[in-house]
């Protein structure tokens, strides 16, 4: 089952980051209104069905509050961050920077639960750090770097922390045996009500683009994205731990730079190639199960 989960992840949210650019490079909603409406949908479609099929549990005021935060931090404002990132960096690279959630779950973990991280986390952050500067060195050597470049590069590893602390919420619901879908709906449905209540106070319509390319990136992020995605990665939360589930960060960017390679033209250099190497060994060195002294000793 595990194994089953890793691949839905990998292959959904691999796929999501081009539905992004394609989505943004569809029409002029305003990031917002497309973040609005991706998890209304989302929200409304999971509420539904676990309305029909008695699947949805009763949650209590502090559980809601909860489920508000969650909301919050991955199915809002991370999202707005990943979305305004998408107009400066390629969503391949989106990508490969979200990889680091691997770090900061560990990091989160040790804060929130106690869970104090092995020492290689040092050696896994100085590689992942390092093939963060390597991806991106041809713009950073630039005699005058863009500033959109550094703000696109920002934004993610802003989006990134929204993700992982939305993971230590989702923690918190497992811990309490809170049903994973329920929580996940809820929150879905708040963090679209927040997108919705900050669009309206920042005068935004919240009419959604009326063309098929806009329609149907919307309609795949929400529901393959978001109902089915966020479905299979909160339950590897709840069954391995978030540290773990966040090994499946790992394998997607490879997913997401093919396809970023093919439709938007990104272009592949040999800084880019040690960056990708370095970041993904980074997130090895977090999770391959090292010999022990003494089982080396007795082999």
């Amino acid at each position: 089952m595990n194994i089953m989960l890793y691949l839905a992840v990998v292959l959904i949210w691999g796929t999501t980051w081009i539905a992004i650019f394609l989505q943004q490079e569809a029409g002029s909603t305003p990031v917002l209104v497309a973040v609005f409406w991706r998890f209304l949908l989302a929200s409304v479609l999971m509420l539904v069905i676990l309305k029909v099929i008695k699947r949805l549990r009763p949650l209590d005021k502090k559980d809601h509050l909860f489920c508000l935060l969650q909301g919050c931090c991955v199915f809002g404002f991370n999202f707005v961050c990943f979305y305004h990132a998408a107009a400066w960096v390629s969503s391949g690279l989106e990508s490969v920077i979200f990889s680091m959630a691997v770090l900061y779950n560990a990091l989160n973990s040790w804060i929130f639960f106690r869970q104090r991280p092995p020492f290689r986390l040092l050696p896994a952050a100085v590689l992942g750090l390092g093939g963060i500067v390597a991806l991106f060195w041809n713009d950073i050597q630039a005699a005058h770097p863009a500033p959109q470049l550094l703000w696109g590069i920002g934004l993610s590893a802003l989006g990134t922390l929204g993700f992982s602390l939305g993971n230590m919420i989702s923690t918190r619901h497992q811990r309490r045996q809170r049903d994973v879908l329920t929580t996940n709906s809820y929150a879905m449905l708040y963090g679209a009500m927040m997108m919705a209540i900050l669009a309206l106070l920042n005068g935004d319509s919240l009419a959604p683009a009326l063309n098929l390319q806009w329609m149907g990136a919307m309609s795949y992020l929400a529901i393959f994205g978001s109902v089915l995605g966020f479905g299979a990665y909160f339950t590897l939360v709840g069954r391995i731990g978030a540290s773990q589930a966040a090994y499946s960060t790992l394998l997607f960017p490879l997913v997401a730079l093919t396809l970023s390679t093919f439709y938007e033209g990104y272009q592949w250099h040999s800084n880019a190639i040690i960056g990708l190497v370095m970041i993904l060994a980074g997130n090895m060195v977090m999770f391959v199960r090292w010999p022990t002294a003494r089982k080396l000793r007795l082999a």
